[in-house]
């Protein structure tokens, strides 16, 4: 077991080298500004900002299992699981529409 902390959203660790950032879990612009943040994959922090708009996120999306539990998102966790702990892409898949 490493003492590299986990990523809520995969549940894959997060080495040092690997590409992370602090996921604000109601965004800054609809008011989370100094709330609580969750450290993640820089992957999956992508991917979460490409499948869900910030009010979405502020509205319905505010917690790690709401995020987990959204189809798009399921479906990205299953897929970036087999992948290394410190694997990155580019975000696959389009992104949401505006």
């Amino acid at each position: 077991m490493s003492d590299h902390p986990l990523c809520p959203l995969c549940g894959r660790a997060i080495p040092p080298e690997a590409r992370q950032s602090q996921h604000h879990l109601t965004p800054r612009l609809k008011g989370g500004k100094g709330g609580p943040t969750v450290l993640l994959h820089q992957i999956c922090h992508n991917e979460i900002h490409a499948t869900l708009t910030e009010a979405e996120l502020a509205r319905d999306f505010n917690t790690v299992e709401a995020l987990r539990a959204h189809p798009r998102l399921q479906k990205f966790i299953a897929w970036v699981a087999k992948r290394p702990p410190g694997f990155h892409s580019k975000t696959p898949g389009r992104r949401r529409k505006r």
